[in-house]
Formats: structure tokens, sequence, C-alpha cells
């Protein structure tokens, strides 16, 4: 199993610009690799995102979550999801 080099620009335009929110990818059983399925922009809440997420079928994602710290401090986490 591969991974389609769409699917690791995306990640990294949403890991070091913050051009997406989330990524959300899919394993295309023709080309036996992982592809992109849909993004999110930066502007998009984390119910956007589940909502984007299909009921009955599988699914890998990563979400860049924003929070603030107990300081004050404005931070950033990419999670990664097997949905």
């Amino acid at each position: 199993m591969g991974v389609a080099d769409h699917s690791k620009g995306t990640y990294l335009e949403l890991q070091r610009k913050k051009v997406h929110r989330y990524v959300i990818f899919k394993i295309d059983e023709k080309k036996k690799e992982v592809v992109v399925e849909k993004t999110g922009g930066p502007a998009e809440s984390y119910d956007d995102f589940t909502a984007s997420l299909p009921e009955s079928d599988c699914r890998y994602a990563v979400y860049d979550f924003d929070f603030v710290t107990s300081e004050n401090c404005q931070k950033s986490k990419i999670f990664f999801i097997a949905w």
C-alpha cells in the first residue's frame, strides 16, 4: 500500500502552512494507495470535520486542533484519527 504524492503534499500544507483544518484520507482499492478524499478550510470547526466522516466506511484523518494554554499561549496539536 502506497501513499499518493498529493496526500503527502496536502498533509504538509496542513502541518506547515496551516492551509487546512483537517484532511480526510481514504484507500483507493484500484490504485492500492492512500488518497485525499476531502480537506477542510482553516475556519471550519470540529463539528464540520465529524459531519464529513462517513457513517459506515473506514477513513483516516488528521485534524489540527487549536487551543489556549493555562498561561494564555495559543498552541495547536495535530491529531491522527482512524475512523
